[in-house]
């Protein structure tokens, strides 16, 4: 397990996973952190998610979304505007609104 320096980490470690190995470091959980950004721009937006509710309701559309407009890799731009096209298709006709791209 890896977390961050904070003394409290290492004391419930102790006190639930007693058998994993501990390593506490600053900078080698950036990559768990990191992958968490695409959710928290939205919250940092919306000035922080005030309940497990609201946060339910984002997070359940969320990647729906995000994967709909993820841009596929290894593309020339030809292929990456028909994606968006077919993109902003899909979009319009589940959110009722017309595509005007």
């Amino acid at each position: 397990m890896i977390t961050g320096k904070l003394a409290s980490y290492g004391a419930a470690k102790r006190g639930i996973i007693p058998g994993v190995k501990h390593r506490q470091h600053r900078g080698l959980n950036n990559r768990a952190e990191n992958s968490h950004q695409a959710t928290r721009r939205p919250e940092r937006i919306m000035k922080r998610i005030k309940s497990a509710e609201q946060a339910q309701r984002f997070l359940s559309v969320h990647n729906q979304v995000a994967n709909l407009f993820r841009r596929p890799a290894n593309t020339n731009a030809a292929d990456h505007r028909k994606s968006r096209a077919r993109a902003f298709g899909v979009w319009a006709e589940v959110t009722g609104v017309a595509a005007g791209f």
